[in-house]
Protein backbone atom coordinates (compact mmCIF):
# COMPACT_ATOMS: atom_id res chain seq x y z
CA UNK A 1 0.00 0.00 0.00
CA UNK A 2 1.15 3.53 -0.79
CA UNK A 3 0.37 6.65 1.22
CA UNK A 4 0.59 9.94 -0.68
CA UNK A 5 0.95 13.45 0.76
CA UNK A 6 1.52 16.84 -0.87
CA UNK A 7 3.42 19.63 0.86
CA UNK A 8 4.56 23.20 0.34
CA UNK A 9 6.21 25.05 3.22
CA UNK A 10 4.87 22.70 5.92
CA UNK A 11 7.88 22.77 8.27
CA UNK A 12 5.61 23.29 11.27
CA UNK A 13 3.65 20.08 10.73
CA UNK A 14 5.63 17.72 8.50
CA UNK A 15 7.60 15.87 11.19
CA UNK A 16 4.51 15.01 13.22
CA UNK A 17 2.56 13.89 10.17
CA UNK A 18 5.27 11.73 8.60
CA UNK A 19 6.16 10.11 11.92
CA UNK A 20 2.56 8.96 12.35
CA UNK A 21 2.42 7.60 8.78
CA UNK A 22 5.67 5.66 9.16
CA UNK A 23 4.33 4.19 12.42
CA UNK A 24 1.36 2.44 10.75
CA UNK A 25 0.79 -1.20 11.72
CA UNK A 26 1.10 -3.04 9.45
CA UNK A 27 3.50 -0.74 7.67
CA UNK A 28 2.82 0.99 4.37
CA UNK A 29 5.06 -0.09 1.49
CA UNK A 30 5.92 3.55 0.91
CA UNK A 31 5.01 7.05 2.04
CA UNK A 32 5.35 9.33 -1.00
CA UNK A 33 5.60 13.05 -0.22
CA UNK A 34 5.55 15.47 -3.15
CA UNK A 35 7.06 18.86 -2.33
CA UNK A 36 6.05 21.72 -4.63
CA UNK A 37 9.17 23.78 -3.96
CA UNK A 38 9.29 24.53 -0.23
CA UNK A 39 11.60 27.29 0.99
CA UNK A 40 11.10 26.87 4.75
CA UNK A 41 13.17 23.72 5.36
CA UNK A 42 10.44 21.18 4.59
CA UNK A 43 12.34 19.63 1.68
CA UNK A 44 15.62 19.47 3.61
CA UNK A 45 13.84 17.68 6.47
CA UNK A 46 12.30 15.16 4.04
CA UNK A 47 15.64 14.47 2.35
CA UNK A 48 17.34 13.91 5.69
CA UNK A 49 14.53 11.69 6.93
CA UNK A 50 14.74 9.48 3.83
CA UNK A 51 18.27 8.47 4.80
CA UNK A 52 16.86 7.15 8.09
CA UNK A 53 13.82 5.37 6.67
CA UNK A 54 13.80 4.27 3.01
CA UNK A 55 10.02 3.80 3.09
CA UNK A 56 9.80 7.58 2.84
CA UNK A 57 9.91 8.63 -0.82
CA UNK A 58 10.22 12.43 -1.19
CA UNK A 59 9.70 13.92 -4.66
CA UNK A 60 10.53 17.55 -5.37
CA UNK A 61 8.44 18.87 -8.25
CA UNK A 62 8.07 22.63 -8.55
CA UNK A 63 5.28 22.26 -11.12
CA UNK A 64 3.16 21.30 -8.08
CA UNK A 65 2.85 24.95 -7.07
CA UNK A 66 0.64 27.84 -8.12
CA UNK A 67 3.46 29.26 -10.23
CA UNK A 68 2.96 26.40 -12.71
CA UNK A 69 -0.44 24.85 -11.94
CA UNK A 70 -3.93 26.12 -11.13
CA UNK A 71 -4.41 23.04 -8.96
CA UNK A 72 -1.05 22.30 -7.30
CA UNK A 73 -2.50 20.02 -4.61
CA UNK A 74 -4.22 17.87 -7.22
CA UNK A 75 -1.13 17.86 -9.39
CA UNK A 76 1.01 16.80 -6.42
CA UNK A 77 -1.31 13.92 -5.65
CA UNK A 78 -1.37 12.83 -9.27
CA UNK A 79 2.44 12.92 -9.45
CA UNK A 80 2.67 10.85 -6.28
CA UNK A 81 0.07 8.30 -7.37
CA UNK A 82 1.68 7.91 -10.79
CA UNK A 83 4.96 7.11 -9.00
CA UNK A 84 3.36 4.67 -6.54
CA UNK A 85 4.54 1.05 -6.76
CA UNK A 86 1.36 -0.49 -5.33
CA UNK A 87 -2.22 -0.90 -6.50
CA UNK A 88 -3.79 0.53 -3.32
CA UNK A 89 -3.49 4.25 -2.56
CA UNK A 90 -4.27 6.16 0.64
CA UNK A 91 -4.18 9.96 0.74
CA UNK A 92 -3.14 11.92 3.82
CA UNK A 93 -2.64 15.58 4.74
CA UNK A 94 0.40 17.30 6.25
CA UNK A 95 -1.80 19.13 8.77
CA UNK A 96 -2.94 15.86 10.36
CA UNK A 97 -1.66 12.92 12.36
CA UNK A 98 -2.83 9.32 12.15
CA UNK A 99 -3.44 6.53 14.65
CA UNK A 100 -1.27 3.41 14.11
CA UNK A 101 -4.26 1.40 12.82
CA UNK A 102 -5.53 4.13 10.47
CA UNK A 103 -4.17 2.63 7.24
CA UNK A 104 -5.25 -0.92 8.05
CA UNK A 105 -8.78 0.18 8.92
CA UNK A 106 -9.13 2.52 5.93
CA UNK A 107 -7.94 0.02 3.34
CA UNK A 108 -9.56 -3.11 4.80
CA UNK A 109 -12.47 -3.18 2.29
CA UNK A 110 -10.06 -2.65 -0.61
CA UNK A 111 -7.84 -5.49 0.57
CA UNK A 112 -10.91 -7.72 1.00
CA UNK A 113 -12.08 -6.82 -2.50
CA UNK A 114 -15.45 -5.51 -1.30
CA UNK A 115 -14.81 -1.89 -2.35
CA UNK A 116 -12.61 0.18 -4.64
CA UNK A 117 -13.03 3.40 -2.68
CA UNK A 118 -13.08 4.16 1.06
CA UNK A 119 -13.55 7.31 3.14
CA UNK A 120 -12.42 7.78 6.72
CA UNK A 121 -13.18 11.43 7.50
CA UNK A 122 -11.41 13.61 10.05
CA UNK A 123 -11.81 14.67 13.66
CA UNK A 124 -10.35 17.21 16.05
CA UNK A 125 -7.74 16.33 18.63
CA UNK A 126 -9.67 16.61 21.93
CA UNK A 127 -6.53 17.97 23.61
CA UNK A 128 -5.33 20.37 20.90
CA UNK A 129 -7.93 22.65 19.31
CA UNK A 130 -9.21 26.22 19.37
CA UNK A 131 -12.70 27.45 20.25
CA UNK A 132 -13.40 28.17 16.59
CA UNK A 133 -12.13 24.75 15.52
CA UNK A 134 -14.98 23.32 17.59
CA UNK A 135 -17.50 25.95 16.48
CA UNK A 136 -16.84 25.46 12.76
CA UNK A 137 -16.15 21.71 12.74
CA UNK A 138 -19.37 20.26 11.24
CA UNK A 139 -19.49 22.88 8.51
CA UNK A 140 -16.19 21.47 7.25
CA UNK A 141 -17.31 17.86 7.83
CA UNK A 142 -14.93 17.54 10.78
CA UNK A 143 -16.09 15.41 13.68
CA UNK A 144 -15.65 16.28 17.35
CA UNK A 145 -15.14 12.65 18.32
CA UNK A 146 -13.20 9.83 16.68
CA UNK A 147 -16.15 7.50 17.24
CA UNK A 148 -18.64 9.63 15.27
CA UNK A 149 -19.82 8.07 11.99
CA UNK A 150 -19.05 9.98 8.81
CA UNK A 151 -20.25 9.94 5.23
CA UNK A 152 -18.31 12.92 3.95
CA UNK A 153 -15.29 12.96 1.68
CA UNK A 154 -11.92 14.46 2.49
CA UNK A 155 -8.52 13.65 1.05
CA UNK A 156 -7.19 13.83 4.60
CA UNK A 157 -8.38 10.21 4.86
CA UNK A 158 -9.24 8.57 1.56
CA UNK A 159 -8.26 5.29 -0.11
CA UNK A 160 -8.87 3.92 -3.57
CA UNK A 161 -7.43 1.54 -6.11
CA UNK A 162 -4.97 2.93 -8.60
CA UNK A 163 -7.24 1.51 -11.30
CA UNK A 164 -10.14 3.68 -10.08
CA UNK A 165 -7.90 6.76 -10.06
CA UNK A 166 -6.96 6.01 -13.66
CA UNK A 167 -10.61 5.61 -14.70
CA UNK A 168 -11.48 8.97 -13.13
CA UNK A 169 -8.52 10.64 -14.78
CA UNK A 170 -6.85 11.67 -11.53
CA UNK A 171 -7.55 14.60 -9.24
CA UNK A 172 -8.75 17.70 -11.15
CA UNK A 173 -5.81 20.05 -11.72
CA UNK A 174 -7.91 23.08 -12.69
CA UNK A 175 -9.00 23.94 -9.10
CA UNK A 176 -7.04 24.96 -6.01
CA UNK A 177 -9.55 23.95 -3.34
CA UNK A 178 -12.42 21.46 -3.32
CA UNK A 179 -10.49 19.06 -5.54
CA UNK A 180 -11.29 16.12 -3.27
CA UNK A 181 -15.01 16.90 -3.58
CA UNK A 182 -14.81 16.85 -7.38
CA UNK A 183 -12.82 13.60 -7.27
CA UNK A 184 -15.46 12.19 -4.92
CA UNK A 185 -18.29 13.12 -7.31
CA UNK A 186 -16.61 11.11 -10.07
CA UNK A 187 -15.67 8.21 -7.80
CA UNK A 188 -19.26 7.84 -6.55
CA UNK A 189 -20.50 7.91 -10.12
CA UNK A 190 -18.39 4.80 -10.78
CA UNK A 191 -18.58 2.91 -7.49
CA UNK A 192 -20.10 2.99 -4.01
CA UNK A 193 -17.72 4.18 -1.28
CA UNK A 194 -17.11 2.31 1.94
CA UNK A 195 -17.38 4.59 5.01
CA UNK A 196 -14.87 3.64 7.71
CA UNK A 197 -15.75 4.96 11.18
CA UNK A 198 -12.40 4.14 12.80
CA UNK A 199 -10.04 5.64 10.20
CA UNK A 200 -10.23 9.37 10.87
CA UNK A 201 -7.38 11.79 10.33
CA UNK A 202 -6.68 13.83 13.44
CA UNK A 203 -6.83 17.39 12.14
CA UNK A 204 -5.38 20.61 13.61
CA UNK A 205 -7.06 23.58 11.82
CA UNK A 206 -6.02 26.17 14.45
CA UNK A 207 -8.93 28.37 13.41
CA UNK A 208 -9.97 31.81 14.55
CA UNK A 209 -13.44 33.07 13.55
CA UNK A 210 -11.85 35.04 10.71
CA UNK A 211 -9.77 32.08 9.49
CA UNK A 212 -12.74 29.71 9.56
CA UNK A 213 -15.02 32.07 7.63
CA UNK A 214 -12.22 32.77 5.15
CA UNK A 215 -11.82 29.05 4.50
CA UNK A 216 -15.58 28.65 4.14
CA UNK A 217 -15.53 31.48 1.61
CA UNK A 218 -12.72 29.83 -0.38
CA UNK A 219 -14.68 26.58 -0.64
CA UNK A 220 -17.81 28.48 -1.73
CA UNK A 221 -15.89 30.41 -4.40
CA UNK A 222 -14.47 27.10 -5.66
CA UNK A 223 -17.97 25.60 -5.82
CA UNK A 224 -19.13 28.58 -7.85
CA UNK A 225 -16.21 28.34 -10.26
CA UNK A 226 -16.81 24.60 -10.69
CA UNK A 227 -20.60 25.06 -11.07
CA UNK A 228 -21.35 22.45 -8.39
CA UNK A 229 -23.40 22.22 -5.17
CA UNK A 230 -26.35 24.22 -6.43
CA UNK A 231 -28.62 22.82 -3.71
CA UNK A 232 -26.19 24.12 -1.07
CA UNK A 233 -26.29 27.59 -2.63
CA UNK A 234 -30.09 27.72 -2.78
CA UNK A 235 -30.45 26.37 0.78
CA UNK A 236 -28.10 28.99 2.22
CA UNK A 237 -29.59 31.81 0.15
CA UNK A 238 -33.02 30.84 1.48
CA UNK A 239 -31.73 31.04 5.04
CA UNK A 240 -30.45 34.57 4.36
CA UNK A 241 -33.84 35.64 3.00
CA UNK A 242 -35.65 34.15 6.02
CA UNK A 243 -33.36 35.98 8.44
CA UNK A 244 -33.98 39.31 6.70
CA UNK A 245 -37.76 38.76 6.61
CA UNK A 246 -37.78 37.79 10.30
CA UNK A 247 -36.01 41.01 11.24
CA UNK A 248 -38.32 43.05 9.03
CA UNK A 249 -41.33 41.43 10.70
CA UNK A 250 -40.33 42.53 14.21
CA UNK A 251 -42.53 45.64 13.85
CA UNK A 252 -45.57 43.34 13.82
CA UNK A 253 -44.50 40.19 15.64
CA UNK A 254 -41.55 38.46 17.29
CA UNK A 255 -42.78 35.02 16.23
CA UNK A 256 -40.98 34.90 12.82
CA UNK A 257 -37.69 35.78 14.50
CA UNK A 258 -38.19 33.07 17.13
CA UNK A 259 -38.96 30.59 14.37
CA UNK A 260 -35.76 31.54 12.51
CA UNK A 261 -33.73 31.26 15.72
CA UNK A 262 -35.16 27.77 16.23
CA UNK A 263 -34.20 26.85 12.66
CA UNK A 264 -30.70 28.26 13.06
CA UNK A 265 -30.29 26.39 16.34
CA UNK A 266 -31.17 23.18 14.54
CA UNK A 267 -28.56 23.89 11.85
CA UNK A 268 -26.00 24.65 14.55
CA UNK A 269 -26.53 21.69 16.82
CA UNK A 270 -28.30 18.79 15.14
CA UNK A 271 -25.17 17.11 13.79
CA UNK A 272 -23.18 16.63 16.97
CA UNK A 273 -24.93 18.07 20.02
CA UNK A 274 -24.01 15.18 22.32
CA UNK A 275 -20.32 15.81 21.56
CA UNK A 276 -20.44 19.62 21.42
CA UNK A 277 -21.89 20.08 24.91
CA UNK A 278 -18.77 18.46 26.38
CA UNK A 279 -16.78 21.51 25.24
CA UNK A 280 -18.74 23.94 27.42
CA UNK A 281 -20.99 26.99 27.09
CA UNK A 282 -18.49 29.10 25.13
CA UNK A 283 -18.28 26.47 22.42
CA UNK A 284 -22.08 26.17 22.28
CA UNK A 285 -22.50 29.95 21.81
CA UNK A 286 -19.61 30.16 19.33
CA UNK A 287 -21.21 27.38 17.27
CA UNK A 288 -24.47 29.32 17.02
CA UNK A 289 -22.62 32.49 15.98
CA UNK A 290 -20.69 30.64 13.30
CA UNK A 291 -23.79 28.84 12.06
CA UNK A 292 -25.64 32.15 11.59
CA UNK A 293 -22.68 33.50 9.57
CA UNK A 294 -22.44 30.44 7.32
CA UNK A 295 -25.37 31.11 4.91
CA UNK A 296 -24.17 34.65 4.23
CA UNK A 297 -20.58 33.56 3.62
CA UNK A 298 -21.56 30.61 1.44
CA UNK A 299 -24.23 32.32 -0.65
CA UNK A 300 -22.25 35.50 -1.33
CA UNK A 301 -19.02 33.72 -2.22
CA UNK A 302 -20.66 31.00 -4.30
CA UNK A 303 -22.29 33.70 -6.43
CA UNK A 304 -18.96 35.57 -6.59
CA UNK A 305 -17.29 32.36 -7.79
CA UNK A 306 -19.81 31.99 -10.62
CA UNK A 307 -18.57 35.22 -12.20
CA UNK A 308 -14.99 35.53 -10.94
CA UNK A 309 -12.00 34.87 -13.16
CA UNK A 310 -9.46 35.71 -10.43
CA UNK A 311 -7.41 32.65 -9.44
CA UNK A 312 -7.30 31.73 -5.76
CA UNK A 313 -4.07 31.52 -3.77
CA UNK A 314 -3.02 29.88 -0.52
CA UNK A 315 -0.94 30.79 2.51
CA UNK A 316 1.96 28.50 1.56
CA UNK A 317 2.45 30.29 -1.75
CA UNK A 318 2.14 33.70 -0.15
Amino acid sequence: MSIVVTVLNEAEDIARCVASLLAQEPSATEVIVVDGGSTDGTWEWLAAMQTKDPRLVPIRDQTCSLKYSAGPVSRGRNVAIAAARTATIATADAGCTYAPDWLANLTAPLVAGTAQYALGGSCLDPADHTLWDVASAPFFSIKLGAEEPTKSCTARSMAFTKALWERIGGFPEAVLVGEDTLFDFEARRLTAPAFIANAKAIYYPRNTFRAATHQMARYAVSDGKARVRWARLFRNAARCVLEVLALASLYWSVVPLLAVLALESWYAYHRDWKFLRRFGAKAVLARLAFSVAVPWVVAANHVYGLFSTTPQTNKQNR
